[in-house]
């Protein structure tokens, strides 16, 4: 892949042999996220699992104390009283039958996707459009509850859902440039210390190998995994 001019300064310019905590990663980070529009800052962490294995699979959601700085558009399945309870709570797109019929059709215009128990037998039907998005209604992550208005405020304040991915990596956004360090600082804490809580009880040997921060347009930084443990105690 061709890398351009600017990517490949910032390689050279972080070294091969650094031992980087979280604190000077960020710093780094938001040194380099020098491109015309808000660069998101990611961060990818590594883990000891075998996602093939059911008991293994390491997901959840969090709710970061900063938010991501991305305005989450939010579409609520649900019928009567809880269509507006999503309304009121301040859901983007509140509907039933109109919404089920436009995914049918094709339209996934929205990042997050809440509904009630009751009409999940329908949204069920959608699996096959919805699941490869990440769409798809989960009670493990909030998204399937009668408390929908709660649900909507979490979601809208900073809650991010997680999933590892096939190799064992979870990939996730924890902020914008535009964040002061504190806030990043809190927002990468919060998270890595939820991914240790959910450690699968059948996985072996080290569970976080391996965590990386990036922002869009620049290069991930290797972090030192003693040294970011150390900083969450």
């Amino acid at each position: 892949m061709k890398r351009s001019k600017r990517y490949n300064n910032i390689v050279k310019s972080l070294g091969t042999e650094q031992e980087i905590g979280l604190e000077e990663a960020i710093k780094i980070v938001k040194r380099n996220a020098t491109a015309k529009f808000d660069e998101s800052i990611e961060m990818a962490i590594r883990l000891g699992v075998d996602p093939r294995k059911s008991d293994q699979m390491v997901r959840g959601t969090v709710s970061l104390p900063h938010g991501i700085g991305k305005t989450v558009r939010v579409l609520v399945l649900a019928k009567g009283p809880k269509a507006k309870e999503a309304e009121e709570a301040g859901a983007d797109m509140v509907g039933f039958e109109d919404y089920i019929q436009k995914i049918k059709d094709g339209w996934t215009e929205t990042d997050v996707i809440i509904a009630t128990p009751d009409v999940m037998s329908d949204v069920g039907k959608l699996g096959k459009l919805l699941g490869p998005k990440g769409l798809m209604p989960n009670p493990k992550s909030g998204t399937v509850t009668m408390d929908v208005g709660s649900a909507v405020k979490e979601v809208k304040a900073g809650r991010i859902e997680f999933r590892v991915d096939k190799y064992g990596i979870l990939h996730v956004s924890v902020g914008k440039a535009s964040f002061d360090e504190q806030k990043l600082l809190e927002n990468t804490k919060v998270f890595i210390e939820t991914v240790l809580r959910l450690k699968p009880a059948s996985a072996k040997g080290q569970y976080l190998q391996s965590v990386s921060l990036s922002s869009t347009m620049s290069p991930g930084i290797k972090l030192d995994r003693s040294l970011v443990m150390a900083e969450l105690r």
